[in-house]
């Protein structure tokens, strides 16, 4: 008995002294000489296989565009990043200057909807700096019988039938001035009409303009062939001539008059235009008060006719074509 109870306490004491003994080897990491040592797998640094490079290559992309969209669309930029382009625009435009304490507290800025600047055609300024040239041209050509012209305003005597012999101007100068005539007023009408009244033909350009001054030369051309024509038919020539002698320097001093007019007209701004408008009518006005008194005193004293006739002729030969032509190329009155 004696011998079994001392092998029971050995057997006690063996046990407890293994597990003092592991509990000291589980608090100090030690591992056991009998338990196996698991070594991590070497990670592969090798080509992988196509398949799985592929597969690899397909997630990577995948991962990408999920981090692009997310950056896009649901992660917001950092507030407190620096933004060198902001940052070189404040450099180069920010004002640095004090001269804003000078402004008065009452300034203020009056915003609104701009406004397109209108602008004329280039060839405008061409053809009137050659009109201008041609007309230099007849003044250094015919010095006397452009002199003649603008003295017949003046003086009577100056005045005669024109393209005769005894005109103060020869056929050749009548012409050159007849054709000034007609291509000045066309440039004229054609700064009045798409210049200021803005109406607009089938037409335009030069074409326009080549069109009212060949319109203009033949109307008159075929006047002064009607009242010819008149006066061979009540045999009243010599007083048609006369007549038709005062028209033309009276169309050849309104030329003189359209030619700075149409320079004025190309060049300065439209709200001085109604101003150069009213100048220009009074100007042509007093001419043809001035010749048609003159002439109409001179027949009334040569030719004794009833006064009705008179009126009959201005209304039909002077002021109905001056109308019609207004109402065809749809000219108002602001």
């Amino acid at each position: 008995m004696a011998l079994l109870r001392w092998l029971i306490v050995f057997v006690l004491i063996t046990l407890a002294c293994s597990a003092v003994h592991a509990q000291t080897s589980a608090d100090t990491g030690e591992v056991a000489v009998d338990t196996p040592v698991v070594k991590p797998r070497p990670r592969f640094t090798g080509p992988l296989p196509f398949l799985d490079s592929v597969a690899r290559a397909s997630a990577l992309r995948e991962q990408f565009v999920s981090d692009s969209l997310a950056k896009r669309y649901i992660s917001a930029p950092d507030p407190n990043r620096p933004n060198a382009f902001v940052d070189s625009i404040l450099k180069a435009n920010a004002y640095k200057n004090d001269l804003f304490l000078n402004l008065s507290t009452k300034a203020s800025m009056k915003q609104g909807y701009g406004r397109n600047r209108p602008s004329r055609d280039i060839w405008v300024i061409g053809v009137i700096m050659v009109l201008l040239l041609f007309a230099a041209g007849l003044n250094i050509a015919s010095t006397k019988d452009v002199s003649n012209v603008f003295q017949s305003f003046y003086h009577r005597k100056a005045a005669g039938p024109a393209g005769k012999e005894e005109s103060p101007i020869n056929a050749w100068t009548f012409i050159g001035l007849f054709i000034l005539f007609g291509l000045t007023s066309g440039m004229f009408l054609y700064l009045l009409t798409t210049g200021y009244y803005k109406v607009y033909y089938t037409i335009s350009g030069v074409q326009l303009f080549l069109t009212l001054s060949i319109v203009i030369i033949a109307l008159f051309a075929v006047k002064f062939l009607v009242l010819k024509f008149l006066g061979f038919v009540f045999d009243i020539s010599k007083l048609v001539d006369d007549y038709i002698a005062t028209l033309s320097l009276t169309y050849f001093n309104i030329t003189f008059v359209f030619l700075p007019v149409a320079v004025c007209f190309s060049l300065i701004a439209d709200a001085f235009i109604p101003l150069l408008l009213i100048i220009t009518l009074a100007l042509v006005i007093i001419i043809f008060v001035w010749q048609y008194l003159r002439s109409s005193v001179s027949i009334i004293t040569n030719f004794r006719f009833h006064k009705f006739y008179l009126f009959v002729y201005l209304c039909a030969l002077e002021i109905c074509p001056i109308l019609i032509l207004i109402k065809a190329l749809n000219i108002g009155f602001r």
